[in-house]
This record gives structure tokens, C-alpha cells and sequence, in this order.
């Protein structure tokens, strides 16, 4: 891989990445005056951890655009934000309630990365200030090769909401609801049990279940 991804991923994901290099390369050129959220560097955050521990994927849309909030992490934010957004605050409502574990201060999901699961935006990255504005730059094609990809691959995928559930058909396990989006989040994502029932498909396969404390 070149130099500004493999920097950046675990060597594990270059079986992965290699087919699509080219559009990786073409999408990072058009970055290049970009004030990017996330920055540069944090653009392949996800893709740290070994390929061979992903038990689990959860799809987020795009980053959040707020300076210094994206940290390449769907859904997470960078552990210095203090107002943590409300979407995942929704989530951690919903992990309490399925799980029981209190919800954190830290809006930081690295310790469930570091825990096998895949914290994917369905597009990498925007314009700082801007939603959805690199939704045009072929991000897609990108992450639909990753989670075909994955989809072959004995883990589980989380998908919430339409965006996410554009990759429905790559992942035989999957759990499905509404977005936990303050707009969606009263409409089917409160009382899902996400987490829980991720659990339940991985233990059927003989899969690790995820530890999902914070």
C-alpha cells in the first residue's frame, strides 16, 4: 500500500485494500486543500486494530464535521469533546438499559475497537463545518468493497439506519434498526438491544462474544 494508508492500518488490512488503492489515491488527491474532519491522519483509524480480531462491525454515516469532534471512529468523538453528540448519546442511553453499564463521560469508543469491533463510516470523511460534504468523492465504493469484504468473515454487523443497511446483503449476521439519531431514536431504536442480540448471533457461531463496557 502507499505510504499514506499503510501508515495508518494494521499490515493485516492490505489484502483488503490493495484492490482498491487506486480509488483510495484518487479520493486523497481531492482532499488535499481540504480542511478534512477527520484530519488526514486519523482518516484509516478504524482499520488499526488486526483484521483477525473484527468479531463485529457497526456502520455510522459520514464524520461529524465539528472541528476537532471526528477521530476516524464511526459514532466516536476525540476524548477532549466535552458535549458528547446526541446520537451517541442515544446510544449510550441504549447500552445502560440492554446492558447495564452506566453511561460514560467520554464520548471515546476506543476501548470497543481495541475489543474487535469495527467502528465504520460508510464515508470517511467531509468538510469540516459541513455535513455529508464528501458524500460525491467515491467513499462508497470504498467501504461497499470493505464490507463485502468483511461480509465473509465470521463477525456481526450493526447497522442503523438507511446508510447503513445499504450493506445489508454483504453481512449474513446482522442486526438492523432505526438510526439512534434524536429524529429516529423514539421510532424503534430505544428497547432494540443492539448489543445483546450482536452477542447472541456471535455466541451461536462460536464467536466471542463482544465485551461492550466503556
Amino acid at each position: 500500500m502507499k505510504d499514506h494508508v499503510s501508515l495508518h492500518v494494521h499490515s493485516s488490512w492490505e489484502v483488503i485494500f490493495q484492490p482498491i488503492q487506486g480509488e483510495i489515491d484518487a479520493i486523497l488527491r481531492l482532499l488535499q486543500d481540504e480542511e478534512c474532519a477527520p484530519p488526514t491522519e486519523l482518516i484509516f483509524a478504524a482499520f488499526q486494530s488486526e483484521l483477525s480480531n473484527i468479531r463485529c462491525v457497526i456502520v455510522g454515516q459520514d464524520p461529524y464535521p465539528s472541528a476537532g469532534n471526528a477521530m476516524g471512529l464511526a459514532f466516536s468523538v476525540d476524548p477532549s469533546v466535552e458535549k458528547i453528540p446526541a446520537s451517541l448519546k442515544n446510544i449510550f442511553i441504549e447500552l445502560e438499559s440492554d446492558q447495564g453499564i452506566a453511561i460514560p463521560e467520554s464520548g471515546d469508543l476506543t476501548p470497543w475497537s481495541k475489543e474487535g469491533v469495527l467502528l465504520l463510516n460508510r464515508v470517511l470523511t467531509t468538510r469540516v463545518g459541513e455535513s455529508n460534504a464528501h458524500i460525491g468523492l467515491g467513499w462508497q465504493k470504498v467501504t461497499d468493497h470493505i464490507a463485502r469484504e468483511l461480509g465473509k468473515r465470521p463477525l456481526v454487523a450493526i447497522l442503523w439506519g438507511r446508510f447503513a443497511q445499504e450493506l445489508a446483503p454483504y453481512f449474513p449476521l446482522r442486526v438492523e434498526s432505526v438510526h439512534p439519531s434524536p429524529l429516529s431514536a423514539y421510532r424503534g431504536f430505544f428497547g432494540s438491544r443492539p448489543f445483546s442480540k450482536a452477542n447472541d448471533l456471535l455466541t451461536s457461531k462460536d464467536i466471542r462474544p463482544i465485551d461492550w463496557s466503556l
